[in-house]
């Protein structure tokens, strides 16, 4: 499956009639939260692909909506706490990231933990009826000791590393981590799940059906 993964920066050429052009084989658009709405959609219509997201900790602001101010895109499906089959990928997303000043989408440590134990149930359930838990985790913050910084706002939450570190998904995909040189450090590996940053976007190519092993080509092309 093809997938384009975004978040955190408008991308002009993916704004724009190019996007067809340049993605037109992709099967999946995965949010990772901090952008437009309008951006989103655009994107669900350009491409005719089924689009699911988390909500980023600035996406308060994200809205046209006036009177539906937590609207997300139309067209879109919200994966924040929830475990879904998605195109035959198991897929379950969080949203926000650590609390560190008044606003929506922020959560401490502690009630991201509630967050990721409140998933555990859907994933156990995965198991017995699919024989995996899950093949892709998307959040906004990344895992503890992974991709994050020191200060508290990019601090990553300690749950998303239990849980890729117990479910093993295939991937953990999370923006919230500006990119601004190449030399920072974007794709890693926690056991046998792939971490990566997708800010801006990527692309990303599993090669294999689902719950088969698999390996993954990915492109950073921003």
């Amino acid at each position: 499956m093809r997938v384009l993964a975004v978040s955190d920066k408008v991308v002009p050429f993916i704004y724009s009639p190019q996007v067809r052009q340049r993605f037109d084989d992709v099967d999946l658009v995965i949010s990772c939260g901090d952008l437009p709405v309008n951006y989103l959609e655009y994107i669900i219509d350009a491409l005719d692909v089924p689009l699911v997201y988390v909500r980023g900790n600035h996406d308060e602001s994200n809205s046209y909506y006036p009177d539906k101010p937590d609207a997300g895109p139309r067209g879109g499906l919200d994966l924040h706490g929830t475990s879904v089959m998605v195109k035959g990928e198991l897929m379950a997303g969080i949203q926000g990231c650590l609390w560190y000043r008044p606003g929506l989408y922020q959560y401490t440590q502690r009630e991201m933990w509630l967050q990721a134990l409140r998933l555990v149930p859907g994933l156990l359930l995965n198991r017995i009826r699919y024989g995996r838990y899950l093949d892709v985790l998307v959040t906004h913050a990344p895992s503890w000791g992974l991709h994050d910084l020191p200060d508290l706002p990019h601090q990553g939450l300690k749950a998303f590393r239990w849980l890729v570190m117990t479910f093993q998904p295939a991937y953990h995909l999370h923006g919230h981590v500006h990119v601004y040189s190449p030399q920072t450090v974007t794709h890693s590996e926690l056991g046998t799940t792939q971490v990566i940053n997708v800010y801006g976007f990527r692309q990303i190519l599993t090669t294999d059906i689902a719950g088969q092993p698999r390996t993954a080509k990915n492109q950073h092309l921003s």
